[in-house]
């Protein structure tokens, strides 16, 4: 199996919020990736990066969100990470890493909704040097608060948008969130 490009084309191009201008370039960026690169979803490309996939999980209360304080990156975070080649659809990359990441048992439906498009970079390490994420958030609700900590993350909480400032979380997730509870 492997994640068909043309399918994040199409989710890619259905994606719009005219009020996001930083979203609405990211996602241009990312369809110029999938139509330049021959291997848009491989984490060994790093010129200019490659895709990867995030989900933005609410909560059972239907308000909070799940946080994930990465180890990496140290700072907090939606769960997410790199598409793998038994990834289906880029929907079901995002919610591999979820359950990876967090151990956040998430319902079936509705199915998972591109809401966001962030291109961030991510810091050399080791061999690997600076490169581009062009990241795709997916909506998910979970069916349980329960939640467990990877080797990948210092601690995993949930996030109520009150304590969104605590968190420091960036603008392009508070948008992202914005989105989904206005489509609710």
């Amino acid at each position: 199996m492997e994640v068909n490009r043309t399918s994040v084309r199409v989710s890619l191009e259905a994606f719009s919020d005219a009020s996001d201008g930083e979203a609405l370039k990211s996602r241009d960026l990312a369809r110029m990736l999938l139509a330049c690169s021959p291997e848009p979803f491989s984490r060994a490309q790093f010129t200019p990066g490659h895709i990867t996939a995030t989900g933005l999980v609410v909560g059972p209360d239907g308000l909070s969100v799940l946080l994930v304080h990465h180890r990496r990156l140290d700072r907090w975070l939606l769960p997410g990470g790199h598409v793998e080649p038994e990834d289906a659809t880029i929907a079901d990359a995002a919610r591999r890493e979820v359950i990876e990441e967090t151990g956040a048992v998430l319902a079936p439906e509705p199915p998972p909704r591109l809401i966001g498009v962030d291109v961030h970079g991510i810091p050399a390490k080791g061999a690997e040097p600076y490169h581009l994420h062009h990241d795709l958030l997916f909506s998910f609700r979970a069916l349980t608060t329960d939640l467990q900590v990877s080797k990948e993350s210092r601690a995993v909480l949930w996030c109520i948008p009150a304590a969104f400032d605590r968190y420091s979380l960036p603008d392009n997730i508070r948008r992202a969130y914005a989105r989904f509870r206005s489509t609710e």
